[in-house]
């Protein structure tokens, strides 16, 4: 006979205080502050525009059955009892609620069976949860059962040292929590599973990743673990429709640092980010029930990861950014202002040069022009006499007195080194499933395994080359891409099964190293959240053989499309100052006195844009005019680096038939807005356009002056917009400030 509901409430009462007597033992819960219902703080700046004035924190109800985690734009709530479950999960800039229904904390296969990780079971209705119905709810005793938690007043600290000529990053702020859990069952006793969440002050963000501590006394295997699964409101109504039919654009935006395959975005490039179907909601409106509405995380190549006695396993970190529009601008703004918070390193920015050298007076006459124009840095180019894997004492000495002429001059200096798309030997190359044999089967044809003799000996190679001779920078093409292997003899993995996984982690390690010695890494994976500063802004190599008035179009377009989701420092650009993939005379730049209106232009548009290019050649200048020229564009980058290394607003994208441009915003400088126009066209235009000011922070005036001329006044709208006239000669660009 079930419990009339007060014998159920007494009940559920004593429940409670049995549970807040265990926790008040332990010392856990004192620390606390208690959360009451009005505690949400109405923001009513913006947080991409403004400072938000409140500060991570954990809560705990009045009642111990909840703790809540809150910044003031985000509220995360977990139940705590009879099993941890995460209740609600709101987006405070909107006030949406992201929870449709419950879910586990997580899920995780060991020796072949699968397990959740908290969780509550009961929910009749998943298209929406009531607060009432969930002290109705019941734990399942073969789940992973919640234990106790303990909180920290930081978030995961970084690995970053820096000594570049930008300095302009923060070190994240914010708590972390962490929830243990435990398993009754046999097979299970020694495991334990730590769920960990990190909030971060100032940003609607939070990291989630878990660790698996094996103290069972013998060797379990990992099959599969999901560390995120969330049963998320839908956000499009579909009757019909298959699930890669409709939208994944929800109100929270995922990223994982286990991401690769030479991609440009990182939507291209995630491993590990699986939009389910729920056939339990049976009254969403998809006739087939297949609206993708549960997100699930994990890699799922990895099903077979050994873990030995008193060793623990740590998943992949999931961030989870909140947003409040649909808005491509806006958006892209909310994830440059993630990897602002999350991964400061990638706001470095140093100015440098491609190297093509093919002896050592070469690169002694590249440093000085560097040093005379006001670069920063040298980068010895694929093609160059620079080898990196040549560990021997003549090599490693030459480079180390190379390096150190470098230093005197205040510049730093770095090589290049291809990992992938080459073959190395059947014994090292990656195997393929299929064939059993290494045929071709990498993501670019032929490359080594990672975790080969070869790839393990590559690692200590180049660590040992820049350690010894103390370089500065290291460019690394084609690293891990993802591959597969079904090697049984390679020392770096086991077999098939964890060759992704492990291989994954010995590229880390290397840019960790990297990071850990000061080291800036170029590379052309999206291994930002891991160690690397730079990847390529997505270009087609062979268009640098075109003439170079396409080329200056083409790479406004690049510098348009690629910025969206990336900040100007987290992408390099292309100037082929020599011959390059092809072309005649009319593609490059040599002699550049004679093409010196195209070399200052190109610069212009890429340094205005705060992208550095790769100036791909044998020097920087040929003649005095040329070295001028070279220098005050130098100068000018500098004296605005701080705006234009700032967030771009996309104004009209590039297609030559009329005016295109870009504006740079700050509200955290005291010059707001950089506005660069470009005018294609072989006649003077004059234009007047709306400039949207709104990400600028300035609300009623803007004083805006062209090219450092006396400033004009203007009146913004109710659209924060002021309404701008320029005229612009044939073939050429302004720009103005505005303050």
């Amino acid at each position: 006979m079930p419990f009339h509901k007060p014998i159920r409430k007494v009940l559920f009462c004593l429940i409670l205080c049995a549970y807040s007597y265990s926790l008040y033992s332990q010392g856990i819960i004192t620390k606390l502050p208690v959360w009451n219902a009005g505690k949400e703080i109405n923001v009513k700046s913006d947080w991409l525009i403004s400072k938000v004035n409140t500060k991570s924190g954990v809560y705990r109800s009045s009642d111990h059955s909840e703790l809540i985690l809150y910044n003031g734009l985000l509220k995360r709530v977990f139940r705590l009892i009879p099993n941890l479950v995460c209740t609600d999960f709101i987006n405070l800039t909107n006030n949406q609620q992201l929870l449709r229904a419950i879910e586990p904390e997580a899920k995780i296969e060991i020796n072949h069976h699968e397990y959740a990780i908290g969780g509550l079971y009961g929910q009749k209705e998943r298209a929406y949860l009531l607060p009432e119905w969930i002290n109705r709810l019941k734990r399942n005793d073969s789940d992973f059962q919640y234990v106790s938690y303990k909180v920290s007043d930081q978030v995961p600290t970084t690995f970053w040292k820096t000594d570049t000529a930008l300095k302009n990053s923060k070190t994240a702020a914010g708590i972390t929590i962490r929830f243990i859990f435990q398993s009754g069952l046999p097979e299970l006793k020694g495991i334990t599973i730590t769920v960990n969440y990190a909030l971060y002050d100032g940003i609607p963000l939070m990291v989630k990743w878990i660790s698996v501590a094996n103290h069972s006394g013998e060797t379990i295997v990992v099959n599969k673990v999901v560390n995120e699964m969330l049963a998320l409101v839908e956000e499009e109504s579909a009757v019909v429709g298959t699930p890669d039919q409709m939208k994944k654009q929800h109100g929270i935006y995922v990223e994982t640092n286990y991401a690769f395959n030479n991609a440009m975005r990182y939507d291209l490039s995630d491993q590990t980010t699986h939009w389910k179907t729920d056939s339990n909601y049976t009254s969403q409106v998809n006739y087939n029930y297949q609206t993708p509405c549960v997100l699930e995380v994990y890699p799922e190549k990895v099903t077979a990861l050994e873990l030995e006695p008193a060793s623990t396993f740590t998943s992949v970190r999931t961030y989870e950014l909140l947003m409040d529009s649909y808005d491509r601008e806006r958006r892209g703004l909310a994830i440059r202002k993630m990897y602002k918070t999350i991964a400061p390193w990638t706001q470095e920015n140093p100015i440098f040069m491609h190297l093509v050298s093919h002896e050592d007076k070469e690169v002694l006459s590249a440093i000085d022009q560097c040093a005379i124009t006001g670069y920063e840095a040298v980068i010895m180019s694929f093609g160059s006499h620079c080898n990196m894997e040549d560990t021997s004492v003549e090599n490693i000495s030459r480079w180390k007195k190379l390096a150190a002429y470098a230093h005197a001059k205040k510049i730093k200096i770095g090589g290049y080194s291809l990992f992938s798309s080459r073959k190395i030997s059947d014994e090292d190359d990656v195997i393929d499933p299929l064939t059993g044999k290494p045929d071709a089967a990498a993501f670019f044809g032929n490359a080594a395994c990672m975790g080969s003799q070869w790839g393990l000996d590559y690692i200590r190679k180049i660590e040992y080359f820049i350690s010894q001779t103390a370089f500065d920078l290291f460019e690394n093409d084609g690293p891990y891409p993802g591959d597969v292997c079904a090697s049984v003899t390679h020392p770096g993995h086991k077999n098939l099964f964890d060759s992704q996984w492990k291989q994954m982690e010995l590229q880390k390690s290397l840019y960790h190293w990297c990071n850990d010695h000061g080291v800036y890494v170029n590379a052309p994976d999206w291994y930002f959240l891991d160690g690397t500063n730079k990847i390529g802004i997505g270009y087609r190599e062979v268009n640098f053989s075109l003439p170079r008035s396409e080329q200056k179009i083409l790479n406004r377009q690049n510098i348009y499309d690629g910025l969206w989701e990336k900040t100007a420092s987290m992408s390099w650009g292309f100037v082929p100052l020599t011959k390059y993939q092809g072309g005649g005379p009319e593609a490059v730049l040599e002699p550049l006195s004679e093409h010196l209106n195209d070399y200052s232009q190109l610069m212009f548009q890429y340094y205005g844009a705060g992208v550095q290019a790769c100036y791909r050649g044998p020097r920087l200048f040929d003649t005095e005019v040329t070295k001028q020229k070279v220098r005050d564009i130098i100068s000018w980058y500098k004296k605005y680096r701080a705006i234009l290394n700032s967030d771009i607003i996309h104004l009209r994208r590039p297609d030559g038939r009329d005016w295109d441009g870009i504006l740079h915003v700050n509200h955290e400088l005291k010059t707001k807005g950089f506005l660069l126009l470009f005018n294609p066209l072989h006649e003077s235009i004059t234009r007047t356009i709306q400039v949207p000011l709104y990400y600028t922070g300035l609300d009623t005036v803007a004083h805006i002056s062209e090219q450092q001329s006396l400033s004009k006044n203007y009146q913004l709208n109710r659209n924060h917009e002021v309404r701008l006239s320029f005229t612009i000669p044939a073939d050429s660009y302004t720009w103005f400030l505005i303050e």
